[in-house]
């Protein structure tokens, strides 16, 4: 139990990061992008599908991590925070409203904090670990 805990923190965190970075790293692409003279249109269609991996792999972690956390009010805060993520995402592809590139990195950080807070106070014995723990 405490390497199943451990691993899907872990996993939210670099997943978070990675996310963190690719939204990040977008607009500095389209402007090298843009100055090229032999570029498409828009962005490779691999690069928008990696939204999705991030959401598919990020939900994982979320889902094991709130199996095992003792702490109360991380399990809704997770939930939230990638609820966040996947309407923003959704969002930039459906454009149902106008919002500025920076929304993303609230909960893309929200995610990270939040992995790394329950990794260090989430404190497991050998045998039971977290909620299992009363």
């Amino acid at each position: 139990m405490i390497f199943t805990n451990q691993k899907s923190d872990n996993l939210g965190v670099l997943t978070s990061t990675l996310c963190l970075i690719h939204c990040i790293a977008t607009p500095f692409i389209f402007i090298v992008q843009s100055c090229s003279i032999t570029c498409c249109d828009s962005a490779p269609t691999w690069w928008r599908f990696i939204d999705y991996f991030f959401l598919v792999i990020s939900v994982i972690a979320i889902y094991y991590s709130t199996q095992t956390t003792t702490i109360k009010w991380m399990k809704p805060s997770l939930w939230l925070s990638w609820s966040l993520l996947f309407l923003i995402i959704v969002n930039e592809k459906v454009a149902w409203v106008s919002l500025h590139e920076s929304f993303i990195y609230f909960p893309a950080l929200s995610l990270i904090i939040l992995h790394q807070y329950n990794k260090k106070y989430c404190k497991c014995n050998v045998t039971k670990c977290c909620t299992n723990e009363q």
